[in-house]
């Protein structure tokens, strides 16, 4: 209530001020607009006898033009958001001052003596300088001059497409809201009678033609559509030309659309994909995480990766003692460590290039820093591809899971967290089998040493680089038809922030050997996710925006599970994390097994590749034997 209260009294004091502020500047504008009409009438130079009626009357135009100021309402309003409504307002108000300012001349003092010129000159200087102070501060906050501590070099530039009413009101906005960090370069219009004209200051550089090399010289990074009254035939091109552009686009709705509700606000910004997630976002424990994370050596592969990114984010707000980022991608680590070092200035980061596959490196990593804690988030993960590279995605999945876990405790680390996915569950794909084959290699590791190995297993992530809601939102961008594969597929889905902290959750409470899985509420439709998408983009499904259907893809389940039927259930101390109830593989089969994958994988024999999968996972059931047979799940 104190803060409040306080609150009050500063605000209130900053309204008094401001008041007492615009009386006084409204006193000197009346007093210069009546010495200035004096100065004019006599060249310059004011007689005496018409100096001492100017300090005579100049009180009492004073408290005319002053009461009526305020009564008719020009002591309030922001100067900086003056409009032509504001001018007429003023014009109205020194008319009404000036009449009775002459009302007083004529029937009080008298006319005699007094220049009547003076009258009319008075009145004009007195409305050409408050209307021109008004927007010569309008000038200074839409930046038609230099602003001091704005910086126009880190400001986003936007291109407007159409440079009418709607364009010039973007424009407008634009240049009033430095919160935005946008700064406005030009607009393109097909008008002929527009071209090199200058609109808010702002000139129109050329037609829709010229886009591509206007983005190119201009360096846009956003173009904005603000064409109201254009079909969606006429957005498509437009939006098309915006993609070869490589540019990002927004629409602007019409206003009459946005009063009518047929179109939402929310199309001028990207999808929350906190909305499309069905339920609330699951929150952990995160003072278990602290104390487990506090003062610990971290490292953690596949850093610069959706996953992995958004783990040394949430691992950086601990407080570690180092955090070491593996990753074989050399700018997407640049950019990484960068913003991390950038948010956490007093945390040892480093970024370090390397291939999880290489033992030397590995072991190298391991030597010189030393970690506590290895966050495995290195994979391969996009079904189709995997599906036509099989060689490769057991050498990385599987085999790099080994030389990273083998390496863990051989260096006698505390724990090490294996990043998996639900498609290892009953695997119909490469990629599926391939996790599942890394699980059943860290579950017989468990056994051999004092590392603590434990399994995150989740579904798909909104938002993450490849998943369907990036792609659907570059449909819709791009004027495409949205595409799903089959009308009945289902997924699981969590946000990026949710399976990060799962991650670091697991690792804290997670037993040697187990596999955890985040309840993550019920399947959602992929076709139901689509068209939330194009609804909170402020289209309509299936009118504004088609959904076509393409059928399963190589390595596809219509519908994905989190547990086998044979692991079972159990509850842990988190209402929202459950652990598979397990049985640990014959380690010394299964070593021989990971070799002869191994060889195969060196001899980029798909198909030996395949068949060691099937030994090392028999619930593994390859996509072309499901095809044959009809079967879909």
């Amino acid at each position: 209530m104190e803060k409040i209260r306080l609150k009050s009294v500063v605000e209130n004091s900053l309204k008094e001020k401001r008041a007492w502020f615009i009386l006084a500047f409204q006193a000197l504008i009346v007093a210069c607009s009546f010495w200035g009409s004096f100065l004019l009438r006599f060249d310059f130079d004011v007689p005496n006898p018409f100096g001492a009626i100017f300090w005579t009357l100049l009180p009492i135009i004073l408290i005319i033009k002053l009461v009526t100021f305020r009564l008719m309402g020009l002591a309030r309003g922001w100067w900086r958001y003056v409009s032509l409504s504001d001018v007429i307002d003023i014009f109205k108000a020194n008319v009404t001052a000036s009449l009775v300012f002459l009302l007083y001349v004529v029937f009080v003092r008298g006319v005699a003596g007094f220049p009547r010129s003076v009258l009319l000159v008075d009145g004009g200087l007195c409305f050409l300088l408050m209307g021109g102070v008004r927007f010569l501060t309008r000038a200074f906050r839409e930046n038609y001059l230099t602003i001091p501590g704005r910086n126009a070099n880190i400001a986003k530039k936007v291109l407007i497409i159409g440079a009418g009413d709607a364009g010039q009101a973007i424009a407008r906005e634009v240049r009033q809201n430095a919160a935005l960090e946008k700064r406005v370069v030009g607009y393109v219009d097909d008008d002929s009678a527009k071209r090199k004209q200058r609109f808010q200051g702002i000139p129109v550089l050329g037609s829709l033609d010229d886009v591509d090399k206007i983005c190119l010289r201009e360096e846009i990074k956003e173009i904005i559509i603000a064409i109201p009254s254009a079909t969606r035939k006429e957005l498509s091109g437009i939006l098309k030309r915006c993609a070869q552009a490589g540019v990002e686009a927004k629409i602007l709705p019409s206003m009459g659309d946005l009063i009518d509700g047929k179109v939402s606000v929310k199309l001028l910004r990207d999808v929350d994909v906190n909305e499309l997630l069905g339920r609330e976002p699951v929150r952990l424990d995160a003072e278990e995480i602290a104390n487990y994370l506090t003062g610990k050596a971290v490292l953690v592969t596949g850093a610069a990766g959706s996953i992995g990114s958004e783990l040394c984010r949430q691992v950086a707000r601990f407080s570690p003692a180092s955090l070491v980022l593996l990753d074989n991608s050399e700018s997407p680590l640049f950019q990484i460590e960068r913003e991390l070092n950038y948010q956490f200035p007093n945390l040892s980061i480093k970024g370090v290039l390397g291939d999880i596959r290489n033992r030397a490196r590995v072991s190298g990593v391991f030597e010189k820093f030393n970690p506590d804690i290895v966050f495995h988030a290195a994979a391969y993960k996009h079904v189709p591809i995997m599906e036509e590279n099989p060689a490769e995605a057991a050498d990385n999945n599987t085999r790099g899971t080994i030389v990273v876990a083998d390496a863990a405790r051989d260096f006698r680390i505390e724990s090490f967290v294996l990043i998996s996915t639900d498609k290892a569950v009953k695997p119909s794909s490469v990629m599926g089998a391939s996790k599942r084959a890394a699980e059943l290699y860290l579950q017989g590791l468990s056994t051999t040493g004092n590392t603590r190995f434990v399994t995150v297993r989740f579904g798909n992530v909104l938002d993450s680089a490849g998943s369907v809601v990036p792609i659907f939102m570059d449909q819709i961008k791009k004027g495409e038809p949205i595409k799903v594969t089959h009308p009945e597929i289902t997924r699981y889905f969590m946000t990026i922030p949710e399976a990060a902290q799962l991650v670091l959750q697991a690792a804290n409470m997670g037993t040697n050997g187990g596999i955890y899985v985040l309840d993550m509420g019920e399947p959602v439709r992929i076709l139901n996710l689509a068209e939330q998408v194009i609804r909170l983009s402020g289209l309509k499904p299936h009118e504004d925006v088609e959904i076509i259907y393409t059928g399963l893809r190589p390595g596809e389940k219509l519908v994905e599970e989190l547990f086998r039927p044979d692991e079972g259930v159990c509850n842990t101390s988190h209402e929202k994390i459950m652990v598979a109830n397990t049985t640990t593989p014959d380690w010394e089969t299964l070593q021989q097994q990971m070799e002869a994958l191994y060889q195969a994988t060196r001899k980029i024999d798909a198909d030996r590749v395949k068949a060691v999968l099937e030994e090392i996972v028999p619930e593994y059931q390859p996509f072309s034997l499901l095809a044959k047979e009809g079967f879909r799940n």
